[in-house]
This record gives C-alpha cells, structure tokens and sequence, in this order.
C-alpha cells in the first residue's frame, strides 16, 4: 500500500501543474489547511532534485502570502472565518489558551518554531497574530526568516543529496512511513503536554 501511495505521489508531482500545487497547499497550510506543504514539496524534489531550490522559493514565498492571509483572517474576520475553522479543527480551546498566555515576544518564538516545525501548527499562529494585532511588518520578517530557511535548506539537502535518499526511501518505505508516524504522535503529544 505504501509503494503503491508513494509511486503515486512520485508519479503526480512530475505532473505540469506540480509547481501551482505546491504553491496553492504552501499558501493553504499556512491559514487554513491541515496537510504540511512537505507532503508535495518532498516529492516533487526528489522526482527532480534539480529544480529542489525552485520549489523551495514557490513553497517559501507561497507560505508567507498564506500567512499574511491568515493574519488577516484573525485581524479583520475572526469570528467570521477563524472560529469556524478552528471549530471545525477541535483547536478553539487550544487557540483560547494561547490568546490569554501570549505577548508580542510568545507571538515570535511560535512564528518562528512553527515556521520551521510546525509547532505549533502555522496557521494557528498566523490567526493568533491577526487576533492580537500583533505587528505586521515584524509578523512578515519572522514568516520570511522561517519559511525561506526551511525550504530552501531541505530544498538544498534535497538537491544535493535527493537521488540516494529517494533510492532508500522506495527500499525502506513502509520503516520510513512507521518512523514519520511515531515521530508525529511523539511531537503531538510533547505539544499537548507543553500546552497544559
């Protein structure tokens, strides 16, 4: 099942509209979608490693504009918008305890590590900020700061290392998949254990 999903992906993404993907779910994930833009990115950067940086400006640049949208969101439509969506993502209680436990200096350590890990996840933050009317100039350098540095460093790891790790992700794909799982009930459970 696994080799036939990843050849799957692999397949799609040398499709011609791969790079407007990429770019429509790293503008999504950043204020409203759940999937990470790595799901599309990853592929379509080992099926050609070298447009890796390429890929990593679109995801970057992509991220950023998302997160401008959601700090709008926050900003102007949140109970429009954002209350429904993090309603509908079991995130509201979450989000309430952040918005009481959070200052400008919180704001930009969770820009930061969600930029780069998803923790927390980016489009809760980027809500957050719009709610908070935290400063917009100072949101935009930190999603920059974090988004081009992720992409363009797994988009550099991927170009220059992409053939032999694509070649021992199909032999070793269904340990890879088991890893990536437990590592992301790992993380989900550090971050509720942090949250309180």
């Amino acid at each position: 099942m696994f080799r036939r999903l990843s050849q799957w992906t692999l397949d799609w993404s040398r499709s011609r509209h791969a790079e407007w993907a990429l770019g429509a779910v790293s503008f999504a994930e950043s204020s409203f979608f759940m999937i990470p833009a790595e799901v599309i990115f990853v592929p379509m950067c080992l099926t050609r490693p070298e447009r890796a940086l390429r890929y990593g400006v679109i995801a970057a640049v992509m991220s950023v504009l998302g997160g401008i949208f959601g700090w709008c969101i926050g900003y102007f439509a949140f109970d429009l918008i954002a209350r429904p969506v993090l309603t509908f993502y079991n995130g509201m209680d979450a989000f309430e305890r952040l918005k009481q436990a959070t200052g400008n200096g919180t704001i930009l350590l969770m820009l930061i590590t969600s930029g780069l890990a998803h923790i927390p996840p980016m489009k809760v933050v980027t809500i957050l900020a719009g709610a908070l009317s935290f400063n917009l100039p100072l949101f935009i350098l930190a999603a920059i700061i974090a988004r081009a540095a992720k992409f363009m460093a797994l988009g550099w790891a991927l170009k220059t290392y992409g053939p032999a790790l694509a070649a021992v992700i199909q032999r070793r794909l269904a340990t890879f998949a088991v890893v990536a799982i437990m590592a992301g009930a790992v993380l989900w459970l550090a971050f509720q254990f942090i949250r309180g």
